[in-house]
């Protein structure tokens, strides 16, 4: 059995929020040659620069380029990935909650051209990042092909995050990322780290230069670099994965040895988790991800209707 997906990263330079034109010129690019019906991933605020003639402060940008999910910009995104025949995973972007706050959101679109998830930041990079925190864990189901989870950039500095979308039966894991500093370096360790203890591929895609440091990466359930950008140039990192890989490191684990999912027996006692005020059921532990293929999809069906 295999499960291939065909994947391309795109590491660009942050554009302006308007510039949807060009953005899909960008798509058919780094698509031309590649196998139908690729899932093409962009940074973290891809499309998160100021509109055209427009002069913005970084404080202003959230207020000033938010929409409702539901809008302008989430139907042109829509009629993109069903005019290009994609997967469409364009960044976050900046989110008008029907509250009225601002939260950093990362929709995904189908080859229909259906908005088929979205993701709120759960862990903006505080004091820095001025929008409202989500609450929700996001997963969804790429048809017969298997579960992906959505994070983005600092969530991935808190491994409760890629374990739950692992708890849910993600396969891959992707973090849009818009990281200037240093602490690239200790990124890529992360990704590395998650998908390791998660056994997961994890796809972490970080903004080009000048908003951006790059070295985009590309991990396997085993915790391989398959591929990197070496700097912070504009590149595209294609690859085609076979999500099988991860039953069967779950399955037969990690270098043949390690099975976290497998951890727990019958009749052992559940833990305390003090931090959490929760606990470790080992009933309950492998969760979706201990699940058959078949029956994580079904599950992810009900979960994005």
């Amino acid at each position: 059995m295999s499960r291939p997906l065909p994947l391309v990263l795109a590491q660009a330079a942050q554009r302006a929020a308007d510039d949807l034109d060009g953005l899909a010129a960008d798509v058919r690019r780094r698509t031309a040659g590649l196998p139908a019906a690729p899932l093409v991933v962009y940074p973290e605020l891809h499309l998160g620069g100021p509109v055209s003639g427009a002069t913005l402060t970084p404080a202003e940008l959230p207020e000033a380029l938010a929409e409702p999910l539901d809008g302008p910009r989430d139907r042109a995104l829509a009629e993109l990935a069903g005019d290009l025949g994609v997967w469409l995973a364009p960044g976050s972007v900046y989110e008008r909650g029907a509250d009225g706050r601002v939260y950093n959101t990362a929709p995904v679109y189908s080859p229909r051209g259906e908005r088929v998830a979205a993701y709120r930041k759960i862990f903006p990079w505080r004091p820095y990042e001025t929008v409202v925190p989500g609450a929700e864990f996001t997963v969804f189901d790429l048809d017969g092909v298997g579960r992906v989870g959505l994070s983005i950039c600092y969530d991935a500095w808190f491994p409760e995050t890629t374990r739950h979308l692992a708890w849910m039966g993600a396969e891959l894991v992707l973090n849009f990322v818009l990281t200037s500093g240093s602490d690239r370096a200790q990124e890529t360790v992360l990704a590395r780290a998650n998908a390791i203890v998660n056994q997961v591929f994890v796809a972490s895609v970080n903004c080009a230069a000048p908003a951006g440091t790059g070295r985009s990466l590309l991990v396997d359930p085993q915790g391989t670099v398959r591929s990197e950008a070496p700097a912070d140039s504009d590149t595209t990192l294609s690859d085609v994965i076979d999500l099988d890989e991860v039953a069967n490191v779950r399955r037969l684990g990690t270098a043949a040895l390690n099975r976290p999912w497998q951890q727990f027996r019958p009749g052992d006692q559940p833990l305390a988790l003090p931090l959490y005020q929760g606990r470790i059921d080992p009933a309950t532990w492998a969760g979706d991800a201990g699940a058959p293929t078949e029956t994580r999809r079904t599950l992810g069906e009900e979960r994005n209707p």
